[in-house]
């Protein structure tokens, strides 16, 4: 009897474990080069960033940063990089409350350091300095995020 009751508080215990992390996703693109390397102008450069979440099967997640970088001289792009580092998680037994903030704050925070080396990796092979991404508080863009939600669900109600 002591037995079962042992398998029954393992099988309810709370479970979050790494499986992998990968790159799914990466492009780099420059197609003003060459000419657009001799500009002695400044470049701006835009950055932007998301998070996906997919239930793979019962308690897998494929969770996904993305990162746009974009860099332009004038109108012109010096070079564009798309890139997505994913992982797949184990996540099983967490109270529903607590869900979103372990798939969208938790599992981003570990995959983006991987993200963050990818992107300035492939732009510094490239033959720029590298970009690097600035730490993000995913705390807080959760935040923005579920704010966002509230907002936009109460303004259809009305």
């Amino acid at each position: 009897m002591a037995d079962q009751d042992q398998n029954a508080a393992q099988d309810s215990a709370p479970v979050f474990q790494i499986q992998r992390v990968y790159l799914k996703d990466l492009s780099l693109e420059q197609p003003n080069s060459p000419a657009i390397l001799l500009e002695q102008v400044q470049p701006n450069v835009d950055i932007q960033l998301g998070v996906q979440a997919n239930n793979v099967v019962e308690g897998i997640f494929e969770i996904c940063v993305t990162a746009t970088v974009h860099t332009k001289v004038g109108e012109k792009t010096m070079f564009l990089v798309e890139a997505k580092q994913a992982g797949i998680f184990e996540i099983r037994n967490i109270p529903q409350e607590q869900m979103n903030a372990v798939v969208g704050v938790a599992c981003p925070q570990i995959i983006y350091p991987y993200l963050r080396g990818n992107v300035a990796d492939v732009i510094n092979r490239a033959g720029f300095p590298p970009v690097h991404l600035a730490e993000i508080n995913f705390q807080t863009m959760f935040e923005q995020q579920q704010l966002a939600q509230a907002d936009e669900a109460s303004a259809t109600v009305q």
